[in-house]
């Protein structure tokens, strides 16, 4: 089944525009990275899957799990209905830092539970004890009782993706989750997200600006620039060399110094992508 179609979207922002003709599918149960230099798009794309934006004209469309969601520059009702099948992690985690860290984690129960016992916060034992669960799934249920304010960065952000789920979405996009951790905390978020896609079955796409997480994690990278798609294949072929290719000097924005390409066995060099001039492997 397909878990994210994209068509024909394209989104101006005044002067500036900020994806053209984008033309994307995302199997159920993929597990997908974005990469891109800044400004490349791929927030803005990941926002529109989202349905945090509308894209222009009226053959662009947004659909999940066959449901379309956007089409024609507005919000679908199918939105609505696929609301809780897509979770978002973001780079600023989105915690309410006053609330204690399995509150926050609760507040993923709020589409499943009645209105009025979120609105006050009253969650029975049953809940509270699956969010304790997500939180020893992702190593920081010891810290459940603290408020969230008190934890590190990388702390936040698993607590984030505990949070997402108690939701239990089919769909977890994340956009830079990485980007504000040091190398071991980003290193346990990226686990934790190779594990869920791989033991739940949840379709991830993640965006991420190190190169290198995408070789180590994912089986399949997309890759943007300047609002369009200039590859997608397997993130085996992203080579420094190839990535010179596609972003020129932008490509050492994208490459951590650190972290050389392993030598691999030899593979075809790039072939011109048939729609858009870019490469992709052979």
């Amino acid at each position: 089944m397909t878990a994210i179609s994209v068509s024909h979207l394209s989104k101006r922002f005044g002067s500036t525009q900020a994806l053209s003709d984008i033309d994307l599918s995302i199997q159920a149960g993929e597990m997908v990275c974005l990469i891109g230099a800044s400004g490349s798009g791929k927030s803005t794309l990941i926002r529109h899957i989202a349905g945090l934006e509308t894209g222009d004209g009226a053959e662009s469309r947004v659909s999940i799990f066959n449901t379309p969601t956007q089409a024609g520059g507005r919000i679908l009702p199918g939105m609505r209905a696929r609301r809780r099948d897509v979770s978002i992690l973001f780079q600023q985690f989105n915690l309410v830092t006053r609330l204690s860290v399995l509150t926050n984690v609760l507040i993923g129960k709020l589409g499943g539970i009645p209105r009025w016992r979120g609105t006050f916060g009253l969650f029975n034992a049953a809940e509270r004890e699956v969010a304790k669960s997500a939180l020893a799934r992702v190593g920081i249920d010891q810290v459940f009782r603290q408020r969230a304010s008190t934890l590190s960065g990388g702390q936040q952000q698993r607590a984030a993706i505990a949070r997402t789920l108690v939701q239990k979405s089919r769909i977890l996009i994340a956009d830079e989750p990485i980007a504000s951790l040091d190398p071991a905390s980003a290193r346990r978020v990226m686990d934790i997200l190779a594990e869920i896609n791989r033991t739940d079955g949840i379709t991830v796409l993640v965006s991420l600006h190190q190169v290198e997480y995408a070789r180590r994690y994912f089986p399949r990278t997309v890759a943007m620039r300047d609002g369009r798609i200039v590859f997608d294949g397997p993130s085996s072929a992203l080579t420094n060399a190839f990535l010179s290719e596609l972003y020129g000097a932008a490509s050492e924005e994208l490459v951590l110094p650190e972290a050389p390409v392993a030598p691999t066995e030899h593979r075809p060099g790039p072939v011109p992508h048939k729609r858009l001039g870019a490469f992709e492997p052979a």
